[in-house]
């Protein structure tokens, strides 16, 4: 299984990440391994979505990451 996930960070950005081990994923932002999340703790996960489809996963990733992904983000899951 792979993950997207969405979590709002301490200063009120956000960040969009996959993965195919969100326990784990999760672990490494809260001990400031991921360098965007690291100057940002705590950060509270909006939501995560599901994929069987490791490419798909990626796919979403990207598109959550343009300009109208950015507002479907907005506009659907925040």
């Amino acid at each position: 299984m792979w993950y997207v996930y969405l979590l709002k960070c301490s200063d009120g950005t956000y960040y969009t990440g996959c993965t195919s081990n969100l326990e784990e994923r999760m672990k490494r932002h809260n001990k400031k391994e991921v360098l965007y999340t690291s100057s940002r703790l705590p950060f509270e996960l909006i939501t995560h979505i599901v994929f069987t489809d490791k490419y798909k996963a990626f796919a979403f990733e990207k598109y959550l990451k343009s300009g109208s992904g950015k507002a479907f983000t907005f506009k659907r899951l925040v």
